[in-house]
């Protein structure tokens, strides 16, 4: 594919039919959480956009973002990333190595200039930068120097995003998140631990389709995949409400499905799709294999206590004092409501005996 040709004349050249384009239209509309209406206006602009450049830098991580990535199924990473895209550097998946590899990354920068996209996993130590450096060049200053002309930057996975497991006590690398040093670009946070990989193509598609960013939540994550709590769209949330829950990993109660909440499940407190959008081209997501959520896609997590201890009342509320504060007020509405009924009777007494 010619980096000048547009998305819809390379898929149309494959032998993609329009209607097999606009399905591909559909499905990315709905992983965006864009109304039918917007279909058109997708398939518009994915017909028309240009590959952009982008470059992917990994600083302190396990590798587990990329592979969440190439296990991405809707839109496929081969159809997005490698046809929609041209991935210019990328340490784990590009062929080059050494002294071509970063000629490949300058090259990118230099001849995309204010147009590329920076893709960044893993934090960046700032203790010591010698913790963590790249053909000789420290996390830090690769990360300033390939962030000056980008026009975006994705931090995938917890680690970009909030610092993650490097950055937990006693962090010896003095380790940040992205946009704890890049102050004066927009940055869109694709937390969790790893990602969901639908929602890393996700905005990349969201930038492809409308040449922008989408809506961010106060943590300048995407609010449409990060909009929920994950108790919020949680298959097992009827049995909380009706207290059934799992009191060990293998009793009765675990056996049934019951609510893994007393046994540390950080669902409550958690922001993310995982419950809807699921792992392994849909199939399952960690409370639907048993066991809790433990946060990953929250700041901190590592360092907010146990994982199997339910949350503390400062963050939550036993699901006691939870429900004793809905019936607290509900009470005190059927007060005021008997309050008011009893002030209208009184008036309209006094009003007929004054009469």
């Amino acid at each position: 594919m010619r980096k000048d040709q547009s998305l819809g004349e390379y898929l149309f050249s494959q032998g993609v039919s329009r209607r097999g384009f606009l399905k591909f239209c559909s499905a990315t509309a709905s992983l965006m959480a864009l109304p039918p209406s917007m279909v058109g206006r997708v398939a518009a602009a994915l017909e028309s956009a240009r590959r952009p450049s982008v470059i992917w830098l990994s600083f302190q991580e396990c590798t587990g973002c990329t592979e969440s990535l190439t296990r991405s199924h809707a839109p496929t990473v081969e159809s997005l990333i490698f046809d929609a895209i041209s991935l210019d550097y990328h340490h784990t998946l590009q062929a080059a190595a050494g002294f071509a590899a970063e000629e490949a990354r300058e090259a990118a920068m230099r001849e995309n200039a204010g147009k590329y996209l920076l893709v960044v996993d893993g934090s960046i130590p700032i203790g010591n930068p010698a913790y963590s450096t790249i053909a000789g060049i420290s996390n830090l200053d690769m990360l300033k120097e390939s962030a000056a002309n980008a026009a975006a930057i994705i931090a995938v996975g917890t680690c970009a995003s909030f610092g993650g497991i490097p950055h937990a006590n006693p962090n010896p690398t003095g380790a940040v998140s992205v946009s704890d040093i890049i102050k004066d670009k927009p940055i869109i946070n694709v937390s969790g631990c790893p990602p969901i990989p639908v929602v890393i193509t996700g905005v990349l598609a969201h930038f492809l389709t409308f040449g922008s960013i989408p809506d961010l939540d106060e943590l300048g994550r995407p609010k449409a995949f990060f909009g929920q709590s994950i108790h919020d769209r949680c298959y097992r949330r009827p049995f909380y409400e009706r207290g059934q829950f799992a009191k060990t990993f293998d009793d009765e109660g675990a056996r049934l499905g019951w609510c893994l909440y007393e046994l540390g499940c950080k669902g409550p407190t958690t922001y993310n799709a995982c419950a809807t959008l699921k792992w392994n081209e849909g199939t399952s997501f960690p409370i639907g294999s048993g066991h809790g959520c433990i946060g990953c896609s929250e700041p901190d997590f590592w360092d907010k206590g146990s994982f199997y201890r339910p949350i503390s009342a400062g963050l939550w509320g036993s699901r006691e004092a939870l429900l004793g504060a809905a019936a607290a007020g509900a009470a005190i509405g059927i007060g005021s409501a008997l309050a008011a009924r009893s002030r209208k009777k009184k008036a309209v007494a006094e009003e007929a005996k004054s009469s």
